[in-house]
């Protein structure tokens, strides 16, 4: 979940969480009716302000609107409170709209990122003894993806059948006996201190301070099999056609947005071209899978 899989600010309270709620609600009328296009993001990114840039000198004005937490961007435009939001990836969408009945849908990809198993205390996955702790994101996608970044590394086996939404009751093989501790993703960072290891998305490892190449092992989101991990630019359904909001996903697919996103993620973020007609029917398939868990 970059961008979903995504960058997001770490430990933000319930408190301020509603509060940001409150306010975002509280001026929605009048952003709306101003001719802004709001995009709810997750964490400051350089990338998204020379899309607003891009924008403007396309006589389209972007107010920028930052989250703290993952659930808030998809229930702030599925409410009208915002216009778009660029967050997340494909498997955490497909999870949304099933839990909240929403119809929310990609109008066009940003990237993929991988996904990575950090350590304080070893330097390699050979290193992480018998019967440690390994924390992943407990939120169904990352979970899923985060078992199998496990499963790669060769941690731990999974059932044939697990499909994208694992848990650790999908793990069929544990040579190091190792006891996975599901925490929130904006706490994977933390959990370093008391865990041998963690898996954390590499938005939020940046935001921690820490770099992909510092994961001791990671995915490859050039793998086919990353398809599910895409980020997107997101809508209401009623808007997927909306041409200004098109606009704006084409936007980003500027040298400089491109230039800046790399720049940002140190190089970490790999952009997708994946069309609208490609990305729907990505989130038509994990739908089915979600619906059949």
């Amino acid at each position: 979940m970059d961008h979903p899989s995504f960058p997001v600010r770490l430990a933000a309270t319930a408190a301020a969480i509603a509060l940001s709620t409150t306010l975002l609600t509280a001026c929605s009328t009048d952003s709306a009716g101003s001719g802004k296009v709001r995009i709810g993001i997750s964490g400051a990114s350089s990338d998204w302000d020379v899309l607003k840039q891009k924008a403007k000198a396309e006589a389209i004005e972007i107010e920028l609107v930052t989250f703290d937490d993952y659930a808030l961007p998809n229930k702030a435009l599925a409410a009208g409170d915002i216009e778009l939001n660029a967050f997340q990836h494909l498997a955490f969408l497909s999870q949304f709209n099933a839990n909240n009945g929403t119809t929310i849908v990609p109008i066009g990809a940003t990237s993929v990122s991988p996904l990575g198993l950090y350590s304080l205390k070893h330097k390699s996955v050979d290193q992480i003894p018998d019967g440690a702790k390994i924390a992943v994101p407990n939120d169904p996608s990352n979970q899923g993806r985060a078992l199998r970044v496990l499963e790669q590394a060769k941690l731990i086996e999974l059932k044939a059948d697990t499909g994208l939404y694992g848990t650790p009751e999908s793990i069929s093989g544990n040579p190091k006996h190792l006891t996975i501790v599901p925490v929130d993703a904006q706490q994977t960072p933390r959990s370093l201190q008391d865990t041998a290891a963690a898996v954390i998305n590499s938005g939020v490892a940046g935001q921690a301070g820490y770099e992909v190449k510092q994961a001791i092992f990671r995915d490859d989101p050039k793998n086919p099999g990353t398809r599910p991990y895409v980020n997107v630019i997101a809508a209401r359904a009623t808007d997927r056609d909306n041409p200004t909001y098109l606009k704006i996903a084409e936007l980003y697919h500027s040298p400089e947005v491109q230039a800046a996103a790399a720049e940002e993620s140190k190089g970490a973020s790999v952009p997708s071209d994946l069309d609208r007609p490609a990305l729907q029917a990505e989130l038509d398939r994990l739908a089915k899978q979600v619906k059949g868990r």
